[in-house]
């Protein structure tokens, strides 16, 4: 057991090819055949039996010339029918004549290995007289049908392309949306190039506002988006070749460039990291990064457990309710049991007659986890909505998660009062906890500003007692001086405050760090995954960013 306790609980053929450009290309031959299985019926005969086992190559190489010779004709039909699924890869196929307008496709093979047949495609994209050459690479896998036994294509629809996924499609066309010219609070423009972190921001942002600016659209290539379920985990669509251009229009954000590019430089190099910083006085977003730079946003969609950055939370709901205060007595033994679970201290430590405020300055959880008994099982929920706004529907401009903190009972109940059992948030939310505090009420995170498209930000039901503001940043500021987060925030001036955390993570040998901060008018928070403890690994991070404001 730790101090950041691990308890068991957290758990008609389409008209693509009018004059195919270039002849299909062979596979090499191979003298294997599929291996048919027979055995004797019951007069001594042999009945065949449907083949099993790995495919040979000869199978390999003729399912997949078969498929791609069919697609590369036009017969979308015939192609569809050696998969397992015929109706979805025809209406693909067709698709990619009558929404991308793809024709004259040419699709050369390379290497098969084992089940897996690479090839190339080659077409011409032709839009109301607009044309333009298109390449790419992709894949398909060859499998056994366990029906028949006989050799198939799985269809999947990165076969047509390696960026689409279940539900998206390619389109040529009219872009649904002018390209846009991000700029940030202060007038300097925003690009990918120059800020690879904000890649997917900037086509988010463009997908939501673009038509919202002065900018007027091209012909483009794009990958259309299935709708997601939730919100959150929408991905934008993807330009992938530009026809003719648009007019970019302007869309000022509240970022900040000095500040992104020290978020993207303390995440840079690191196998995975996130960080996010706002403006405590309003809101406004000032910076997001994520490492690896590409792919999924974990700044602001990721859904992690805390660890005790949620004692922030825990912290004020405890003083709010009048259990306890910053000088007030309260131990923090070796084990507290609750529901039959047994929580332990980081090797076994314990305050035994320490006060609050040396409790929440080392990080110690049982001082947290012992008020268990004091507690109802939906105040740390309503604690975390109605003051931090977590788990509110916000509207910050670009798809996020705002975090969860479920109604839970006994040990699951105690667990979350430390940031673990069923508490999940990412950096963003993090980083809003100390934002909440420093401006002494909740501020809706925004990108973009709400006067844009009129939407309505999220508001908490209520503030903390100004007793409980004030000790929480006394508790805070002390944790920043000369508890947990002093290594990372000596020499930083100002008004200040900060909070450890790590999680554990069942079958993660290190527990994720985080940690999180303000100084003056800028949060932050920062998680490093798998690296241990929160000061010394996600720290630096939040350190870099709120210096270099």
């Amino acid at each position: 057991m730790r101090r950041e306790v691990k308890y068991g609980l957290i758990g008609g053929s389409v008209a693509l090819v009018a004059g195919v450009v270039g002849g299909f290309a062979l596979f090499g031959g191979s003298d294997e055949s599929p291996q048919e299985v027979r055995s004797a019926d019951a007069r001594g005969g042999d009945k065949p039996k449907v083949a099993t086992g790995p495919l040979s190559a000869k199978e390999v190489h003729t399912t997949a010339q078969g498929f791609l010779t069919a697609w590369q004709s036009g017969d979308a039909a015939k192609a569809a029918g050696m998969t397992d699924d015929p109706v979805k890869c025809k209406a693909a196929l067709e698709a990619l004549a009558k929404q991308a307008r793809f024709s004259k496709v040419a699709l050369t093979p390379g290497t098969p290995s084992g089940d897996k047949v690479p090839y190339s495609v080659a077409a011409q994209i032709d839009y109301k007289g607009t044309k333009a050459a298109y390449s790419y690479r992709t894949a398909t896998t060859v499998q056994r049908d366990k029906t028949t036994g006989k050799p198939q294509i799985a269809w999947q629809p990165a076969m047509l392309h390696p960026g689409l996924a279940k539900g998206d499609q390619l389109q040529t066309g009219e872009a649904e949306a002018p390209p846009i010219k991000a700029v940030d609070r202060n007038g300097a423009e925003l690009t990918p190039e120059a800020h690879p972190a904000l890649a997917g921001v900037l086509d988010s942002l463009r997908d939501k506002y673009g038509d919202k600016t002065d900018g007027k659209p091209g012909v483009e290539l794009f990958i259309q988006r299935a709708k997601a379920a939730k919100p959150a985990d929408q991905l934008p669509d993807k330009t992938l070749k530009v026809l003719s251009k648009g007019t970019p229009g302007t869309l000022k954000t509240t970022l900040d460039a000095k500040l992104q590019s020290a978020a993207e430089r303390a995440v840079k190099g690191k196998k995975a990291a996130s960080a996010a910083a706002v403006k405590p006085s309003t809101g406004e977003i000032l910076a997001l990064a994520n490492s690896p730079e590409k792919g999924f946003n974990m700044a602001t969609q990721g859904s992690l457990a805390p660890g005790s950055t949620m004692k922030i939370v825990t912290s004020a709901m405890l003083m709010d309710k009048g259990l306890t205060s910053p000088g007030k007595k309260n131990p923090c033994p070796k084990y507290v049991t609750v529901g039959g679970w047994k929580f332990q201290n980081l090797n076994k430590s314990e305050i035994k007659d320490g006060t609050f405020a040396q409790s929440f300055a080392a990080s110690c959880n049982n001082a947290f986890i012992s008020h268990a008994k004091d507690l109802s099982d939906d105040d740390l929920t309503h604690e975390a909505r109605d003051v931090f706004g977590i788990g509110l529907n916000w509207q910050t401009g670009i798809p996020t998660f705002d975090g969860a903190v479920p109604v839970q009972s006994d040990a699951q109940m105690a667990a979350s009062l430390i940031g673990q059992g069923g508490v999940r948030m990412n950096p963003l939310n993090v980083a809003s906890l100390s934002a909440t505090v420093r401006a002494g009420s909740f501020h809706q995170p925004y990108i973009v500003s709400p006067s844009l498209d009129h939407r309505t930000l999220a508001k908490a039901a209520r503030t903390m007692k100004p007793s409980t503001l004030s000790g929480l940043k006394s508790l805070m500021k002390l944790t920043a001086t000369s508890g947990t987060a002093a290594e990372a925030m000596a020499g930083v001036s100002g008004d200040i405050g900060a909070k450890t955390g790590s999680a554990e993570v069942d079958n993660q040998k290190k527990p994720n760090a985080w940690f999180s901060a303000y100084r003056d008018d800028v949060a932050a928070a920062a998680v490093v995954p798998a690296s241990g403890h929160g000061g010394s690994n996600a720290g630096p991070l939040v350190r870099a960013i709120l210096t270099a404001g």
